[in-house]
């Protein structure tokens, strides 16, 4: 470990920014990687047999802070609004059935109902304005989810220090709350903006559903120059059905 503190201290590495070397521990050439994203750095050994990996801290100077914010804003829309047909579930039956079947309240979530096309509307939300949202059909209408904006932010819902990144909004919903904040990347693939929002977790769970298996294990890999701690939740099913066994492995995980 001295070596690896010893290294990363002898070389400049801004802000936004990542270095691949060989590694400080175990000598694989190429092999390790440190990213500095808004002060957390973070540091990764993909060698298998080595897996050294940590983080710590780091000063930022003044022009770092504004950058990062500046960035933070780069996939939002300042324009965005959703559409006029987009509003209120005002109880509407058909919204109030469909989130007492997977046990969410509507009123905490905030949904909204699509009435042109008829979608249960998940808004997201970016300092404390909504920036984008994503609807998902109550029948049979096709895409089941559509996009209304282009801000390429993640759907969240929940708070605290871990994050549990899953494909859609309801399994965000269903798993957040007090413990984890859920995050819907809205598919299988780990965008720049779902990565620089997830640096600011202590912990990430890449619990996509069983069959994307290899994608869940690509997306942990990406994510390691990112996230201190990435783990991988194997999923007997989809997390929005609150199978026994998994709400007990991901709830054991804090528990660690």
């Amino acid at each position: 470990m001295n070596n690896i503190y010893n290294t990363i201290s002898d070389i400049d590495i801004p802000n936004g920014t990542t270095k691949r070397m060989n590694c400080p521990n175990c000598g694989g050439y190429n092999t390790f990687t440190v990213t500095n994203n808004m002060g957390s750095l973070v540091w990764n050994c993909y060698k298998v047999s080595c897996g050294s990996k940590g983080g710590t801290r780091v000063h930022l100077s003044i022009d770092d802070i504004r950058a990062g914010f500046s960035g933070a804003k780069e996939f939002v829309e300042d324009s965005f609004e959703l559409p006029q047909y987009i509003i209120p579930h005002r109880k509407k039956r058909t919204v109030l059935s469909f989130c007492y079947g997977y046990k969410l309240d509507p009123d905490d979530l905030g949904v909204m109902y699509d009435v042109k096309e008829d979608r249960i509307v998940f808004p997201i939300m970016h300092e404390g304005k909504i920036v984008d949202g994503t609807g998902r059909a109550i029948g049979k209408r096709l895409p089941k989810w559509k996009r209304y904006g282009k801000s390429g932010l993640p759907y969240t819902h929940g708070c605290g220090k871990v994050a549990v990144v899953v494909e859609d909004c309801v399994s965000a919903a269903v798993v957040g709350g007090k413990s984890f904040v859920g995050v819907a990347i809205l598919g299988t693939s780990l965008q720049e903006s779902h990565k620089g929002y997830l640096a600011q977790f202590s912990t990430a769970v890449i619990a996509l559903d069983p069959d994307a298996l290899p994608k869940t294990l690509q997306m942990a890999k990406e994510l390691r120059g990112h996230v201190n701690d990435v783990r991988v939740l194997r999923l007997n099913d989809d997390l929005k059905y609150r199978n026994p066994t998994d709400m007990e492995n991901l709830y054991g995980i804090i528990t660690d």
